[in-house]
């Protein structure tokens, strides 16, 4: 296969009206463009304030050359992969529709060859247009809010409300790729483990499309390049004597342990054999939820960790290589052994890094702000993005959890179970724990509170009362374990009141050690994890209580630490010696050795 991205500048154009552009019709002198900057959102990067706010299509193009072999061999296939665009995107290829896709957080993509491979040409001219708008019928849903009183707004003018307290980024977030393949290729590629008596057992199926006659070689290889195991043919099992474990980071000497496996396809054609390759990272582990713990290769694992946002300074929610390496520093440094993708699937790339750093994960639907009435609406639909986001999920060893975030019932969470029964599932609630209508289904309950914060203000004596009060209830009528998925309080950065008030460093920090408290008696019983609100400070929608977005991150928007980054750090690193190691290694040493941490805790 080869390669060739389809980023670095694209030409923009705004535009409240939709319409195809048709053959031989281009974006250029259709109106006013911007050079776009693939991946990214647009709404940062110009200086325009209606297009910071713009809702309704936008159009992306850009032409590309191709290599010869790519328009003249007619047994290569050519496809065209987008990451994400975010919402609703129509696509042309050389003036021609090739696909539509609904929903921004998912990759999806389009075989071209019949369009490349028809004529002289040795380019194509890509053309994406993507619609913003959220609706009750959207994930996540959002309004149309018409403002008809036009003695304060002009004629037609609207507003996009939501129900989520992010801000509603747009563009193509995530790399555009060309790729070829032959014209019988492996389509996709399903794994799961398990381990028996020391012996790793990996099973796997493969899909191939374009031909019924063809072989499969599977080999697995562990990190020095031996092989390990091999196998033949669309499904099989891999098996691993003493194999090396995956474990999350800190939880072992030897974190994040991945094989390879390769798998090869080959079909004969006239001109002789051809080949599709395919490399796999494999990690070999266990996840399993009793009532009290959660195992990892039957040892307890405590979440300790944050929620996160794909938001950052200028690109909005664009991917970004070298931020999302700092952020993955910054887990280290903070000693993190998980996150939560809230509120939506992240990036593959996200994904595969955690697997190589051994963070766990809680992968999340992009759900948030279902209300009863998108409930309703969305009954129907559910299927399509579980699906889509189950083939994100089946070969990351770091995925150990999947967790819904609409107003769930036992027909949803039975029918996630049934679409990767190899996870745990989960939801994130804040309702009253005897009305819930998920948690008796659910693996492990998923528990928000924002005592002090939301209500309380600045009353953080009542918070350990309020918090045991919490735990307690949940338990005692669902008897799962529980993870605070998310608490926390906003600082800004430089503000300092002492004693703490509000919206201080001061007061985060405070706030966060009245929870601890509490954490610290109960996950010697059932709770199995703590998330603190948020990694990184994000944006927002203006409103007058968000002062330039939310400010309950640990570390500023541009990763700066605040005062309750070192004091996580400092817990964090505690926790990993308390939980991870055996009794008798606990002590003066801290697990990570390259970090200056050597006191008795």
């Amino acid at each position: 296969s080869s390669f060739l991205p389809a980023g670095r500048l694209w030409e923009d154009l705004a535009s409240r009206e939709g319409g195809c552009l048709g053959p031989g019709l281009r974006i250029q002198g259709s109106g006013p463009t911007l050079d776009m900057p693939v991946p990214s959102s647009f709404n940062d990067v110009g200086q325009d304030r209606q297009l910071r706010s713009f809702v309704g299509w936008v159009w992306y193009e850009r032409e590309v050359t191709l290599p010869q072999r790519w328009t003249q061999d007619l047994g290569t296939r050519v496809v065209l992969r987008i990451g994400s665009a975010h919402y609703y995107a129509i696509v042309w290829v050389n003036g021609v529709h090739v696909v539509e896709h609904e929903g921004g957080h998912l990759p999806f993509e389009a075989d071209i060859s019949k369009l490349v491979q028809s004529g002289p040409l040795s380019s194509c001219r890509i053309t994406i247009a993507i619609n913003n708008t959220l609706t009750p019928h959207t994930l996540p849903p959002g309004t149309i809010l018409h403002r008809t009183d036009t003695s304060k707004y002009p004629k037609g003018y609207f507003v996009q409300n939501t129900n989520f307290d992010f801000f509603n980024y747009a563009g193509l977030h995530r790399p555009v790729l060309l790729y070829t393949t032959p014209t019988t290729y492996i389509d996709d590629i399903t794994v799961t483990t398990s381990v028996d008596q020391g012996t790793g057992l990996v099973d796997y199926q493969i899909f191939a499309q374009g031909s019924e006659h063809f072989q499969l070689e599977v080999r697995l290889l562990d990190q020095e390049g031996k092989v390990v195991a091999q196998g033949t043919g669309c499904r099989g099992q891999l098996q691993v004597p003493n194999a090396h474990l995956w474990w999350p980071y800190l939880m072992h000497e030897h974190p994040a342990y991945l094989y390879s496996l390769e798998v090869r396809l080959t079909t004969q054609t006239a001109a002789g054999p051809v080949s599709d390759f395919y490399a796999l990272p494999v990690g070999i582990r266990t996840v399993k939820v009793t009532e009290r713990q959660f195992l990892i290769n039957g040892k307890p694992f405590y979440f300790h960790g944050v929620n996160k946002h794909e938001d950052a300074d200028i690109r909005g929610r664009g991917f970004d290589w070298a931020l999302l390496v700092k952020d993955f520093n910054l887990l280290r440094w903070l000693g993190a052994n998980a996150f939560r993708t809230s509120h939506y699937p992240y990036a593959e790339e996200v994904l595969q890094l955690c697997d190589r750093y051994g963070i766990v994960v809680i992968d999340e639907s992009p759900g948030v702000g279902i209300g009863q009435e998108e409930s309703r609406v969305w009954a129907g639909r559910w299927d399509g993005e579980r699906e889509r986001e189950k083939w994100l999920s089946r070969v990351l060893p770091g995925l150990t959890s999947l967790c819904l975030l609409p107003s769930v019932d036992r027909t949803l969470i039975a029918h996630t179970k049934a679409l990767d029964p190899s996870r745990p599932v989960t939801f994130v609630t804040n309702s009253n724990y005897e009305a819930d209508l998920g948690a008796p289904y659910v693996d492990v309950i998923c528990v928000n509170s924002y005592y002090s914060w939301y209500h309380d203000y600045g009353h953080l004596e009542v918070i350990p009362l309020q918090l045991a009060t919490q735990f307690e209830n949940w338990y005692r009528t669902y008897q799962k374990p529980i993870i605070q998925s998310e608490y926390g309080a906003g600082a800004i950065p430089g503000f300092h009141q002492d004693p703490p008030v509000m919206f201080s460093e001061e007061y985060q920090k405070a706030l966060l050690q009245q929870y601890h408290m509490v954490l610290d008696e109960k996950r010697k019983n059932y709770v199995v994890g703590e998330l603190v609100w948020n990694f990184a400070d994000f944006m927002t929608d203006q409103a007058p209580q968000r002062v330039m977005g939310n400010k309950k991150g640990i570390f500023t928007r541009q990763r700066q630490p605040k005062a309750a980054a070192f004091l996580l750090r400092e817990r964090y690193w505690k926790l990993a010696n308390d939980t991870q190691r055996p009794p008798a290694a606990r002590g003066s040493q801290c697990l990570e050795s390259e970090l200056p941490l050597t006191k008795r805790w």
